[in-house]
C-alpha cells in the first residue's frame, strides 16, 4: 500500500507532539489576546503588567483556553484533511 502524503508515515509519538505543540500555541493567543484586553482604554489606566498577568492566569481562564485549543486543534485537522 503506497503512502498518498508525508503524514500517513508520521509516528504515533511525532503526532501527538505536533497535537501539543498546536495546542500550545492557540493557548498562547488566548492568553496574549487577554492580556491585551486588560489594557484597552475601558479597563482604565495605571494598571500594571503584574496586576493583569494575576487577573488573566486563572483556572477557570486555562480550562476555558484548554477546551477551546482542542476543539480549535480537531478544526484545523478536519479542514487540512478536506483540502
Amino acid at each position: 500500500m503506497r503512502c498518498y502524503a508525508k503524514s500517513m508515515n508520521r509516528s504515533p509519538r511525532k503526532q501527538y507532539a505536533k497535537a501539543g505543540i498546536e495546542v500550545a500555541f492557540i493557548i498562547f493567543l488566548f492568553y496574549s489576546n487577554l492580556l491585551m484586553g486588560e489594557f484597552t482604554a475601558s479597563s482604565g489606566r495605571g494598571k500594571t503588567l503584574s496586576a493583569a498577568l494575576l487577573d488573566i492566569f486563572t483556572t477557570t481562564n486555562f480550562g476555558i483556553a484548554l477546551v477551546t485549543s482542542i476543539i480549535g486543534y480537531f478544526a484545523f485537522e478536519l479542514l487540512r484533511k478536506k483540502t
